[in-house]
């Protein structure tokens, strides 16, 4: 009896410890075993309201406009995503062009530059490294050069890369980022939080997944919250928390104006 009691104990602690890892078992999003769901990934252009709230700064608002657009293309015969981003605000020098390139096949990342003001900054990325886009014209990276230990993603192009996980409850993922040119390429972590139901502007609901990650930048403490619909796969909204102020994107309606081709 008491081995039998005893045997009946290790199995009971070896299915809670079981469950317990289960339940903390993450999904390392790679390019080979576990991949994106590229599929869902739509082309088109999006626009997001980009802007800060400081809670002591009363009626003030940081306010911008980003618009990122997804089109299809190709680069030494390589199918690819090629992602542009405008990000406009009331100050001239903020304004940032962005152009990314990945592969079509596992969203991994080909091409990336930067233009802020007159400066450029552009890279070639591969499986193993990324260099210094020599071919640009004052390229100010040109030199660049940076040994991958692993594959990583494209930390610029965190908004595609949400629309295709294979979100669902409970799912916890694990995602190596890179910001290209900044800080060692790091795996960042996020969980499925929950669900909640948006309502739009003109009451339709929209039935969501929210993504949570958190972190440290230096000594700041930092949340990141994203709403991406279950149906289509978009995101939607993201609330960010750090040093008491909160930063908002919010996509806007599909009939907004393009404000680009105004622009000499």
């Amino acid at each position: 009896m008491k081995r039998l009691m005893g045997f009946t104990f290790a199995v009971l602690i070896l299915f809670q410890v079981s469950g317990v890892n289960g339940m903390i078992q993450r999904d390392t999003i790679n390019f080979k075993s576990n991949k994106l769901r590229t599929k869902q990934l739509k082309t088109g252009l999006k626009q997001y309201l980009v802007y800060f709230q400081h809670p002591a700064q009363n009626k003030k608002l940081n306010l911008s406009i980003w618009t990122r657009e997804v089109q299809l293309a190709a680069k030494n015969g390589l199918k690819c995503f090629s992602i542009s981003q405008k990000w406009y605000s009331n100050d001239t020098a903020s304004y940032r062009s962005v152009y990314s390139l990945n592969s079509v096949e596992d969203f991994s990342p080909v091409y990336h530059s930067e233009t802020i003001g007159k400066h450029t900054k552009a890279f070639n990325w591969y499986a193993d490294h990324i260099n210094g886009a020599d071919s640009i014209p004052d390229n100010k990276q040109k030199s660049f050069a940076l040994q991958l230990s692993q594959p990583c993603f494209n930390w610029n192009l965190d908004i595609e890369t949400f629309e295709m996980l294979p979100l669902a409850a409970g799912k916890k993922f694990v995602l190596r980022f890179y910001d290209a040119g900044l800080a060692e390429p790091k795996d960042v972590h996020y969980d499925v939080s929950g669900e909640e139901v948006l309502t739009t502007m003109d009451n339709r609901k929209v039935d969501c997944w929210k993504l949570f990650s958190e972190g440290t930048n230096g000594q700041m403490h930092y949340t990141q919250t994203f709403w991406i619909s279950k149906e289509g796969h978009e995101f939607l909204m993201e609330e960010d928390t750090f040093n008491g102020m909160f930063r908002y994107k919010v996509k806007m309606p599909g009939y907004s104006p393009n404000m680009g081709p105004r622009f000499k």
